[in-house]
């Protein structure tokens, strides 16, 4: 394939040809059980009924229209997500680069419009990722996202450590335009942010005049076992920015508002040919529908605890860890195994994973996962741990 696509990916040299539930087979009849979900994206599983109905009913009324008109479908699925998260408005991308990228210049319009061209400094923190666009790049408080290849990077960004109450002191001014955070770090390692620390960080960002905004393009959805993540911590953030699992695995993204942030963009300052078409809409108010459900979500809770205290109990000697929320989870590996070594064994084994950060190895399965799959998946990451042990 790398002589046909650009391999930006380091892609595996495997091939799926179908999918059901949260197991994937490959062009051979091999068998996965699926840990990663396209990296959250599949948060109903494969071939979820509902989903592939509605997504098959909609390209037949409409795939596609231009943003110069308003969608039935459109319309009906903004109002529903918004009134049920507590958002004045929105604006639907198709991915969360995109959504990121519309935050970042919402930030930067409000700063301007309440302190003026001084006010454009967006504080992020050290180890989060935030996009691969120049701007999110930039945001992302991770020095191998760097590279001198891409230079010269944007200007205005401040990273700040994580759950560094010291260093709240000094983080915010008259020229902050806004804290933007992630509420779990995901590509930084799966790492938990504190919630004293978080409310006292947005308590400082707006003293100081500026808004807060939430990164939850992994972390939303459902992924930790609240529909926002950015709810757990307290916060409020006025911008919360989404993609990944929104729509099952059609290409989406949102950017939604209130508070101090619901007026600041207008016609003309940020916009997409694709973005929030009928097909994505259509599939993303499933999810809503399916996700967005106290039951549903307990369940998600308990396959993460369920999980993670597995595989405590094995009391292995290279797993340094175990964290996460929900089925966003991470095992930190002792730093003399390279967890994509392991990442490698579990694909050969049939077990789907990735990694994060240096040392932590990353699950995002489907949170439609039944625990057959579950227990199926830890009966071969089990068995890899204990070949590196």
């Amino acid at each position: 394939m790398e002589k046909l696509i650009v391999n930006n990916y380091g892609s595996f040299d495997v091939t799926f040809a179908k999918s059901k539930g949260s197991t994937m087979w490959d062009i051979n009849g091999k068998k996965y059980i699926d840990f990663i979900a396209g990296i959250g994206v599949n948060c109903l599983g494969h071939d979820y009924k509902p989903l592939v109905k509605a997504i098959a009913k909609q390209a037949k009324k409409q795939i596609h229209i231009s943003n110069y008109y308003f969608s039935d479908v459109g319309a009906e699925y903004a109002k529903n997500l918004l009134n049920s998260l507590g958002f004045d408005r929105g604006y639907f991308g198709n991915s969360g680069a995109e959504a990121n990228e519309a935050a970042i210049k919402l930030a930067r319009k409000y700063g301007q419009l309440n302190g003026g061209s001084k006010r454009k400094t967006i504080v992020t923190l050290e180890s989060s990722f935030h996009g691969r666009t120049l701007a999110t790049l930039t945001a992302t408080g991770q020095d191998r996202f760097h590279p001198d290849s891409f230079a010269p990077y944007p200007d205005g960004f401040k990273t700040i450590k994580a759950n560094d109450f010291e260093g709240l002191k000094n983080a915010f001014d008259d020229t902050t335009a806004a804290l933007f955070i992630e509420c779990i770090q995901g590509e930084g390692g799966v790492n938990l942010i504190d919630k004293e620390w978080a409310q006292a960080a947005a308590k400082a960002a707006r003293d100081a005049g500026a808004i807060v905004m939430c990164d939850e393009v992994q972390t939303g959805v459902g992924r930790t076992g609240t529909f926002l993540a950015s709810d757990d911590l307290g916060i409020e953030p006025e911008v919360v920015t989404l993609a990944k699992g929104i729509a099952g695995g059609i290409p989406m993204g949102a950017c939604l508002f209130r508070g101090k942030a619901k007026d600041v963009f207008a016609a003309g300052d940020h916009q997409s040919t694709f973005a929030g078409n009928p097909l994505a809409c259509a599939a993303a108010q499933v999810v809503l529908d399916t996700v967005n459900n106290e039951n549903f979500l307990y369940e998600v809770k308990q396959k993460g605890e369920y999980i993670r205290n597995i595989i405590k109990t094995w009391d292995l000697p290279i797993v340094k860890d175990v964290r996460g929320e929900g089925l966003m989870i991470g095992t930190q590996i002792d730093t003399k195994i390279k967890p994509f070594d392991i990442e490698v064994k579990c694909l050969e084994e049939g077990l789907c994973t990735t990694t994060a950060g240096s040392d932590v190895v990353r699950f995002l399965p489907p949170l439609t996962i039944s625990y057959d799959e579950i227990d199926a998946g830890l009966k071969i990451y089990k068995k890899v741990l204990e070949s590196f042990c």
